[in-house]
């Protein structure tokens, strides 16, 4: 299916490693000219020679707001402008609500929900009113519902009422916007393999019980359905953020 992603300018946070690489991926594979943006230089590269030479990347840390507003103003040089904006950078902190200091809250916050909200408004003021624009948003089914760390699951939680009430602002200035709420996804980078490599035994038995499709996500599924939202084929979707979990949600909504 040709999603019409040709030389549509894509900036993707965190999306050097994991899920964001893999949407990176996918865009690059349809013909978007792409930019991710990462910590850890090192990484960045390694993903451009995973990607394509033509991978832009910035190296920037998005909990900082005067590093996110330089993030935007390097996009735009490099791009001449913005299609399509992906938040998915974010992170797992503390243990339980009791044991966790307010400010592992607060940093969550900062990192999960908002730097997606200040970059968000960045973009979506270059891109209104241009028509046919897209933002999407990587929260997660515990956004929903109880499952993981609480620092984590508010955070996401925050992610999925703001992109409903985005969307609603902004569609009639051409800007559609959605969300992805993934499961358990494994990759190399991420918590779920280091559990896995950690307790074989207990992952396998939470995968059987808790994942009705009996295995984990994996990156490139989320990508597809991110890849899906940000083009032509969902122009009347706005403001959901859709469960890419094989089952596992416990929520019916």
């Amino acid at each position: 299916m040709d999603l019409n992603l040709k030389n549509r300018r894509v900036l993707i946070t965190g999306g050097s490693k994991g899920i964001g690489k893999a949407i990176a991926k996918a865009f690059y594979e349809e013909g978007a000219k792409v930019g991710i943006c990462a910590r850890n230089r090192e990484d960045l590269e390694q993903a451009k020679s995973e990607i394509g030479e033509n991978l832009a990347i910035f190296e920037a840390d998005i909990t900082e707001e005067r590093t996110r507003a330089q993030l935007i103003e390097s996009f735009l040089v490099a791009f001449g402008s913005i299609d399509i904006l992906v938040n998915n950078a974010g992170g797992s902190s503390g243990t339980t609500i009791m044991e966790t200091e307010v400010s592992q809250f607060h940093k969550a916050m900062e990192l999960n929900f908002y730097s997606a909200v200040h970059l968000s408004q960045m973009a979506a003021a270059e891109m209104k009113n241009r028509g046919n624009r897209a933002i999407v948003n990587i929260s997660s089914i515990y956004g929903r519902e109880s499952g993981g760390k609480p620092t984590y699951n508010n955070s996401k939680a925050a992610m999925i009422s703001f992109t409903k009430a985005m969307a609603d602002e902004l569609i009639g200035s051409g800007i559609r916007v959605n969300g992805v709420a993934p499961g358990a996804i494994l990759h190399p980078s991420g918590n779920w393999q280091k559990r896995l490599n950690e307790n074989p035994e207990k992952i396998n038995a939470f995968v059987e019980r808790e994942i009705p499709g009996g295995r984990f996500g994996t990156p490139e599924e989320v990508a597809s359905t991110v890849v899906f939202l940000a083009s032509d084929k969902a122009s009347w979707i706005a403001g959901a953020t859709i469960n890419v979990d094989g089952g596992q949600s416990k929520s019916n909504f």
